[in-house]
């Protein structure tokens, strides 16, 4: 036996398929753009400046030359070694250019580690071009990683940034 739908039966649900793959479409869309912003936005238009080679930020701050009398430098101020799934205090120096939207991303060099990104606030009170935040890297199978500090910042003529290396131990449990 089977059980006939009236026309008008079938009439109604039509309207909700459609609505419901409105939805979807709409959903889906909006999910790509959200993507494609949000792993397009750290490298449009940034100007890289080469990183300072043989600078460890193990020992102290690394900075970097930008234009003339512009420089770029950053600190991971920590008592004894860098680690990873610690909180390291992070600390950009922007001098001779206007500096906001400062942001740390650290990326794992030589292994897709993902990209742990923050963005730093400036230092109220203090001398202008200083920010602050707080990052962490990932753990990692390796006895010894490296990964790349990608420091960006936006200036009047446009989004400004450098890269700095640095070897982290495992931490073991």
């Amino acid at each position: 036996m089977h059980s006939r739908q009236s026309p008008a039966s079938r009439g109604a649900r039509r309207p909700r398929l459609r609505l419901l793959i409105t939805v979807t479409v709409v959903t889906l869309l909006i999910a790509l753009w959200y993507l494609l912003r949000y792993e397009l936005g750290d490298h449009q238009e940034t100007t890289w400046y080469p990183a300072a080679p043989g600078c460890d930020l193990h020992q102290g701050p690394c900075g970097v030359g930008l234009e003339e009398d512009e420089r770029l430098t950053l600190a991971i101020p920590v008592e004894g070694d860098i680690r990873p799934l610690e909180s390291l205090p992070l600390e950009v120096r922007v001098d001779g250019v206007e500096a906001q939207n400062v942001r740390v991303v650290f990326e794992g060099g030589g292994m897709d580690m993902g990209e742990h990104r923050f963005h730093l606030d400036a230092v109220q009170g203090g001398e202008p071009g200083r920010f602050q935040g707080v990052g962490q890297l990932g753990i990692c199978t390796r006895e010894r990683m490296t990964w790349r500090a990608r420091v960006s910042f936006d200036a009047p003529r446009g989004r400004l940034g450098s890269t700095f290396d640095l070897d982290v131990e495992r931490s073991l449990p």
